[in-house]
């Protein structure tokens, strides 16, 4: 007798992919729309907080600013903090060598500072923190910075230089600290899209990661743009006990507070442009460094965007496999029609981060005229770029910031690995007093 014909396996196969398919479809789906809801409360609470009347809080404040190099836009960014609208604040530029060519730039351009009448700083300094191994070279610069701080200073500020600061913007950070059950103030990064691919790409990516802030107590704190409270920065031990052998300072600060049940409040007038352009090797080593230091410092923040973009991914995968591969015509039609269907809900949401950038930030109108699209027609590369972060942070834990190679062994213990260059140089203070 003739073998019985074997079923075909392709045959079975292919309708349970389909099933399995529209399973998770329908689940992306429901994600992306909860998504893109979270995408109007943002879009909603930045334009409410950006007319709300500022809390009339004033309290003596220093503004701390780690520094290396010089960047493109060094010198109109100085001259921004030196400009607050904010009475009698003490601001202090720290770096780690005074070999540093910014040291030399600080040191002449606060020779000549003079404070304004009722506004602008109270007092200057530049730190010399020196180099040490024992913590992240920027998170040493702060703790030296620190000790400079006079006793009775009530908020600590901690920015950074390479971002760009609007003339109200200290007294919008410091504002929601009125409120006693607010513990951390914070704002964040807004890249603007730029010439190259690399920079628009990074401005989609970025702006991803932005619109998760909002009025919820999920939010993390960014290093660039966060106030505290002294006496709660001291009794939250953030220096002793999150600070001493970290590469994140702001990591190190939002494990503090959600360590004691603290309250981080995002402040949408604290949203900092920065429009640096860049390549994709910078932008791919630039977020691989960011993701790496989120797996170390907040595991489950990086578990989470792991299995949610692995997720996506995936799904859309199969969408298309299931879409370009023979079968019956509505089958193949129905896989290619809810991947778009799950791209249009995220081009959706990217849609209102161009629409919050042309709000938050009017003096770019032109810019954001010619490549605010880039928010959105960039969109579809990001969650690629994310899992590729996501995966490479699986596997390894070794960083370049600014020519220094760390290895992030725990959240409270680091190697150096080498230092592109390290000149001598002991620590040493230089204060530049206003009118001096």
């Amino acid at each position: 007798m003739p073998p019985e014909p074997r079923p075909n396996q392709h045959f079975y196969l292919m309708p349970l992919l389909f099933n399995v398919f529209l399973v998770l479809a329908a689940l992306l789906a429901i994600q992306s729309l909860y998504s893109l809801f979270e995408g109007f409360r943002f879009s909603r609470f930045v334009r409410l907080s950006r007319t709300a009347p500022r809390p009339n809080f004033e309290p003596q404040a220093a503004v701390i600013v780690p520094v290396k190099g010089l960047d493109d836009q060094f010198q109109t960014h100085v001259e921004q903090l030196l400009a607050q609208d904010y009475p009698g604040y003490g601001l202090i530029f720290t770096l780690a060598e005074q070999a540093d060519p910014a040291y030399s730039f600080l040191a002449d351009r606060l020779r000549t500072f003079r404070a304004a009448r009722g506004w602008g700083p109270r007092r200057v300094e530049v730190v010399v923190a020196g180099l040490t191994h024992e913590r992240g070279e920027k998170v040493n610069n702060l703790l030296a910075a620190l000790r400079a701080v006079p006793p009775d200073n009530r908020v600590l500020v901690f920015a950074d230089a390479d971002a760009s600061f609007k003339r109200d913007w200290l007294r919008s950070l410091i504002g929601p600290l009125s409120d006693p059950a607010v513990t951390v103030s914070t704002g964040f990064r807004w890249y603007l899209p730029g010439r190259t691919f690399a920079s628009r790409l990074r401005a989609a990516w970025d702006a991803s990661i932005a619109t998760t802030f909002g009025d919820h107590r999920r939010n993390l704190a960014w290093g660039g743009s966060m106030a505290v409270r002294a006496d709660d920065f001291r009794r939250l031990k953030v220096a002793e006990c999150y600070w001493a052998g970290s590469v994140s300072d702001d990591y190190g600060l939002y494990r503090a507070v959600r360590e004691n049940a603290g309250w981080i409040r995002f402040e949408p007038r604290c949203l900092l442009a920065s429009s640096e352009e860049t390549t994709l090797s910078q932008f791919l080593n630039w977020s691989n460094r960011q993701v790496i230091i989120t797996r170390v410092y907040a595991p489950h923040l990086w578990l989470q965007g792991l299995l949610s973009y692995s997720f996506f991914c995936a799904t859309l995968l199969l969408g298309l496999g299931l879409g370009l591969l023979s079968g019956p015509t509505p089958r193949r039609l129905s896989a290619l029609g809810l991947d778009a269907v799950i791209l249009l809900l995220g081009l959706g949401k990217a849609r209102l981060r161009e629409s919050v950038a042309i709000r938050v930030f009017p003096e770019q109108g032109r810019s954001l005229r010619r490549l605010g699209a880039s928010y959105w027609l960039f969109w579809p590369f990001v969650p690629w770029v994310m899992l590729f972060n996501l995966v490479t942070a699986a596997l390894t834990r070794k960083i370049e910031w600014r020519g220094t190679c760390y290895h992030l062994v725990s959240p409270t213990t680091l190697r150096v690995l080498s230092r592109r260059r390290q000149p001598s140089a002991s620590p040493a203070r230089n204060s530049v007093a206003p009118g001096s």
